[in-house]
C-alpha cells in the first residue's frame, strides 16, 4: 500500500511540475526565451572569441590573436588556448613568451603530440643549448609512461576500468560456466591492475605540476651569479627563452635556480616567469 502512495504522489508531484512549466511558457514565452538566452550567452562569447582569434591568426593577424586568448584565459585555462597563444607569440618572434605558453600547455596535456613537436622546436631556436643530465633507463621510461597522457584521461582510464572490473566480477560471481568465470577472473585482476595505475600516474601528474617551480628567462640575456650577491662573480649567463628550475627563495632580490645541465647559480626574479 505505501508503494502505491508514494508513486501517485510523485506522479501527481511530476504533473503540477509539470503543468506549471506548460503554464509559464504558454503566458511568457519571451521571458523564458531571454532567459534561456542569458543562460547560454556565456558559453556563446567564449566561442566567439575563441573563433575570432583563431580568424585573426589565420589572418596573420597575431596580435589581436594574442589579445583573444589571453581574454580567454583570464576566463579559465585550458591547453588548447595556450598552445594557440604560444604559436600566436611565436610568429611575432617572441620566443619566450611561445616557450613558456607550450610549457604551460605540456604541463596541462603531457600526452600531446602537437604541443610537444612545437616545444621542442621552439627549445632549438634558444641560444641556450642544455643537455640534462644522464638518468637511468627505466626512470625515463616511467616519466614517459606517467606523462603518455593528461591527469583527466587518466582518470577517465581509471572509471572505465573499474566500472568493466565490476561487471567482470559480477560474471565470476553469477556465470555458469567455468571457463567464463576462470576469464572473468583474470581479466578483473588486469582491470584492477590499470585502475590503480591510471589513479597513481594521475596523482603523480598533479603532484609534479601543483608542486612545479619551473620558470623560463623573458630576458635577452642576465648574468647568472655564484652567489646571491650584486658583486659576486658570473657563473654562467642565459638568455630568453631557457627552462630554470627554481630552488630557493629565501634571500630577498634573488631566487636560487638549477639547470637541467647540473649547474646552479643565482639571479634576478624579475628576469624569470614561473611557469
Amino acid at each position: 500500500m505505501t508503494s502505491h502512495i508514494i508513486i501517485k504522489l510523485h506522479d501527481s508531484v511530476y504533473f503540477r511540475v509539470r503543468m506549471i512549466c506548460k503554464s509559464l511558457v504558454a503566458s511568457c514565452p519571451w521571458t523564458v526565451l531571454l532567459l534561456l538566452v542569458l543562460a547560454l550567452l556565456p558559453y556563446v562569447a567564449t566561442a566567439a572569441t575563441k573563433a575570432n582569434g583563431d580568424q585573426a591568426y589565420q589572418r596573420g593577424n597575431y596580435q589581436v590573436a594574442i589579445a583573444d586568448y589571453r581574454s580567454l584565459l583570464k576566463k579559465g585555462v585550458s591547453a588548447d588556448l595556450y598552445y594557440n597563444l604560444g604559436n600566436a607569440y611565436y610568429r611575432t618572434d617572441s620566443l619566450a613568451q611561445a616557450i613558456l605558453c607550450y610549457e604551460r600547455a605540456y604541463e596541462l596535456a603531457p600526452g600531446d603530440d602537437d604541443i610537444r613537436f612545437n616545444l621542442q622546436f621552439a627549445r632549438s631556436k634558444t641560444i641556450d643549448k642544455i643537455t640534462p643530465e644522464s638518468e637511468m633507463f627505466f626512470v625515463t621510461w616511467y616519466r614517459g609512461l606517467v606523462n603518455f597522457t593528461g591527469v583527466d584521461q587518466w582518470a577517465k582510464t581509471a572509471l572505465v576500468a573499474i566500472f568493466l572490473a565490476l561487471i567482470l566480477v559480477l560474471v565470476y560471481l553469477f556465470s555458469s560456466s567455468l571457463l567464463r568465470r576462470k576469464v572473468a577472473f583474470f581479466s578483473a585482476i588486469v582491470l584492477l591492475v590499470v585502475f590503480l595505475a591510471a589513479n597513481l600516474f594521475a596523482y603523480q601528474q598533479k603532484q609534479t605540476f601543483e608542486h612545479s617551480a619551473g620558470a623560463i628567462v623573458m630576458a635577452s640575456s642576465v648574468n647568472v651569479k655564484k652567489t646571491p650577491v650584486a658583486n659576486s662573480s658570473d657563473a654562467f649567463v642565459l638568455h630568453e627563452g631557457t627552462r630554470v628550475e627554481i630552488t630557493d627563495r629565501s634571500i630577498k632580490g634573488w631566487v636560487g635556480i638549477h639547470l637541467a645541465d647540473g649547474r646552479d647559480g643565482w639571479m634576478n626574479p624579475r628576469a624569470l616567469e614561473e611557469i
